[in-house]
């Protein structure tokens, strides 16, 4: 339909129905997670009881508020330094894989490109079982055979960060490869024939060029593995990330400072996008 030409009524008012009803689904949640974080009540569901910062500044027996919950902040440490080292590897391999698919031909590519999406269609507790049993046995095999100890193939966060990579780095790849095959190889054509050589054109030309859509990717990952719980759940060992820990708390008697945390976050994630955001004209 033109957009131009009047619409009838129904239309109208289907289309406005469902969009509200799509932001009421999407925000209402959150907003409700968001308002009992400041509920003066020992649980965090309605009614309202009235408002306090206890669950962020509490420091008492009765009540032990975010800022004060040593257990809580360490989670979140753990879970800041897994998504650090996510964001790393997911970054660095996705930019070399853009390259790898995007400008070189060999025998082969398309299925390697295919089984590089597998990862994404993998549920994530059948991918955080398999990484397990496979790192179990090759740790389990060098220390059969050869006496070594590979602590770093046991449950724990070398193998948490190697999980949350392998599905990670498919998006980064996405992200990087869309960004790569718009670019115009003519600039570097130009820079070749006036005697650059290629890491100063790739320094110079090319990966300035991929800047947004690498630092879109860390964002994406970064936030991706650290709200990451599936895979995570499977392979992790005594330290325990923050979404981990929330669900052991939940599973034991949920309290407001828990509405506090996924305030926190929300307030985080909000803040980064915005930056992406204002970044984004910026670089243009």
């Amino acid at each position: 339909m033109i957009p131009s030409l009047p619409r009838p009524a129904l239309q109208r008012f289907g289309l406005g129905a469902f969009v509200t009803g799509f932001f009421v689904f999407l925000f209402v949640p959150l907003l409700v997670v968001a308002v009992f974080a400041f509920n003066n009540a020992d649980y965090p569901t309605p009614p309202w009881m009235g408002f306090t910062l206890d669950w962020f500044t509490a420091n008492s027996d009765a009540r032990t508020g975010l800022l004060a919950d040593g257990e809580l902040l360490q989670s979140m440490g753990v879970s800041a330094w897994v998504a650090l080292w996510v964001t790393l590897l997911s970054v660095g391999v996705g930019t070399c894989n853009a390259f790898l698919l995007e400008r070189f031909e060999f025998p082969g590519k398309s299925a390697i490109a295919l089984l590089a999406m597998l990862p994404l269609v993998i549920p994530g507790v059948i991918l955080g079982i398999s990484i397990l049993a496979f790192a179990s046995r090759i740790a389990n095999f060098a220390d059969e055979t050869w006496g070594l100890e590979l602590d770093f193939l046991r449950p724990g966060l070398p193998l948490v960060i190697l999980g949350q990579f392998c599905y990670i780095v498919t998006i980064a790849t996405l992200t990087i490869s869309a960004s790569l095959r718009r670019f115009d190889r003519t600039l570097e054509e130009a820079a070749y024939n006036l005697g650059a050589s290629r890491l100063a054109v790739l320094w110079t030309i090319t990966l300035p060029y991929l800047r947004p859509s690498m630092i879109g990717a860390a964002a994406m990952a970064f936030l991706m593995s650290f709200e990451n719980f599936n895979t995570t759940l499977m392979l992790v060992g005594s330290d325990s990330p923050l979404t981990v820990l929330m669900y052991s708390r939940m599973r034991e008697g949920a309290t407001p400072v828990l509405n506090a945390i996924s305030l926190f976050l929300m307030v985080a994630s909000a803040l980064l996008a915005l930056m992406l955001l204002w970044r984004k004209p910026q670089a243009q």
